[in-house]
């Protein structure tokens, strides 16, 4: 992939204040792409525009609750207005607790497809118009392998992804022939706060060490090891590339093998 391929293209990367979100933003930034990052904890965006300043790489944060979807098209306004169309729109906010099917409450359930479905969904409505206009887009969806398959006590992030799949393929076939393409990535276990913030639950939960968890979790894989979150970025950088052009409704998995289909 050439490096200055993305130069300059305007890419909003969603829940980017850590994680993959994080990652997938400075690959972007790292590659002289306008990059905007937006999530609800101002202190971790702050934090990572300090990080990107010292490293030479220039991003714009912003503060947006993408289930708010006031807040998208408020957020939507701004860029437009300062930056121009969003060219390349990452969907990466999301939520993953952990609890039996049994033992949720509703509030849990209805947050979870909140911030995964419908905060992927709102940001979608409110830039896919402008993608469409311009000739030329990639939308990125950050889902899970739980897109693809079922994990015991984490029945309302499955089903926000199977759901975020079944989006990702509608959309890719809709825009099919207007320079768009539009795919899921779907991550096994990731080395990321969220992940290992599951595995203290976890923990407390079954007796177990947080450490004999985080090997439960890497057993997963045949490669017997957690993903990084660069790693996931890579994908999302080569997906936006024109190379990748003939890559449209996939999901592609990146977890060591852990589900192959």
């Amino acid at each position: 992939m050439n490096m200055d391929e993305l130069k300059g293209k305007t890419v909003l990367v969603t829940g980017g204040g850590g994680g993959i979100g994080r990652a997938i933003a400075l690959a972007y930034g790292a590659r002289k792409a306008s990059v905007i990052v937006v999530g609800r904890n101002e202190s971790k965006l702050e934090a990572m525009a300090r990080e990107c300043k010292q490293a030479g790489i220039e991003l714009l944060t912003l503060p947006c609750d993408v289930t708010k979807k006031e807040q998208v098209s408020a957020l939507r306004q701004e860029i437009s207005e300062h930056l121009g169309i969003v060219q390349i729109l990452v969907n990466n906010a999301g939520t993953a607790p952990a609890v039996s099917f049994l033992e949720m409450e509703d509030r849990l359930w209805e947050y979870v497809l909140d911030v995964n479905l419908n905060g992927t969904y709102h940001c979608c409505k409110a830039f896919l118009p402008d993608i469409i206009a311009s000739g030329w887009g990639r939308i990125i969806n950050i889902a899970s392998t739980v897109a693809r398959t079922a994990y015991p006590s984490i029945s309302a992030y499955t089903t926000s992804k199977h759901a975020v799949l079944g989006l990702t393929r509608s959309l890719a076939v809709e825009t099919a022939r207007r320079g768009i393409t539009v795919n899921a990535i779907c991550p096994g276990y990731v080395d990321t706060e969220l992940t290992r913030h599951n595995a203290e639950l976890m923990a407390e939960r079954s007796g177990k060490t947080v450490d004999e968890v985080l090997s439960l979790f890497a057993s997963s894989s045949p490669q017997k090891r957690l993903i990084t979150a660069e790693e996931v970025a890579f994908v999302a950088v080569t997906l936006a590339s024109e190379s990748a052009r003939g890559i449209t409704g996939q999901a592609i998995n990146v977890d060591g093998g852990a589900v192959m289909a």
